[in-house]
């Protein structure tokens, strides 16, 4: 397990989430090959929407852009290792 290595770049989450987010992704690592995003971020949601509901997102890689709108308070994006780890909750439009 890698806890204490990830760097948060920014969050709005709380932080037992964020604790969480972390660990889940140190997990992840150990589960699958670092090359392998797609399972990575697959995980990570998973034990998300299993923890707090579905509609959550997980982005994972090293090089990447996106534009999202999140649920206030759902929003982590940190780094383990050589990958950044971007996990949102979309928001619901009205």
């Amino acid at each position: 397990m890698l806890e204490g290595k990830a760097m948060v770049e920014d969050s709005d989450m709380p932080v037992k989430m964020q604790v969480q987010a972390m660990a889940l992704a140190s997990q992840a690592l150990d589960l699958f090959d670092v090359v392998d995003c797609k399972s990575i971020a697959g995980h990570i949601k998973k034990e998300f929407d299993e923890s707090y509901g579905s509609g959550w997102q997980c982005v994972v890689g090293s090089n990447f852009g996106c534009f999202f709108t999140h649920s206030k308070g759902t929003f982590i994006y940190f780094q383990l290792e050589t990958l950044k780890f971007l996990v949102f909750k979309g928001a619901s439009t009205p």
